[in-house]
This record gives C-alpha cells, structure tokens and sequence, in this order.
C-alpha cells in the first residue's frame, strides 16, 4: 500500500477502504473488519467491554480492569497538572 505524506496511515486506509499493512503502526491489529487500525475501530462508536475484548482476545473483565486502570492514571495526572 502507498502512503501519502502528510496523512496519517489510518486515514490513507479509510479513504482507500482498504486493510492497513503497516504492521508497525502503533494503531495496527488484526481485524479485517476494522481494516486492521484501532483508530478506524474506536471511530465506528461505542462498543461493548464484550466486543472489545472479543477483538483484542481478552476477557470482558481485563478489559474492565485496563479501562479502570486507565481512568485512574487520567485523574491522577490531572490533579497534579491543575496544582
């Protein structure tokens, strides 16, 4: 696949509407469905912690415990920015 300058590879992906190959982008996994990017598959809206982990091959409650793990690091970090 030919990536223009300037463009970010999921972008260059969702207009082709063609799989990403460039599987050393931080955004690539696999999931022809998503065409392969994580970015294209958060756009597509809100989605289950079930269907999450079913892409990923995790469990519903890993999922849960990254996400809360996840929100904990943002209020930490914000607290220490707003002082």
């Amino acid at each position: 696949m030919e990536y223009i300058t300037k463009k970010t590879c999921f972008s260059n992906c969702k207009s082709a509407n063609k799989q990403c190959t460039n599987t050393l982008c931080r955004s690539w996994f696999d999931s022809k469905e998503n065409l392969n990017c994580t970015v294209l598959a958060a756009a597509a809206g809100p989605m289950t912690l079930q269907k999450i982990g079913d892409l990923f091959g995790l469990t519903r409650m890993r999922i849960c415990q990254i996400e809360k793990n996840a929100i904990r690091k943002i209020k930490e970090n914000f607290v220490i920015d707003q002082e």
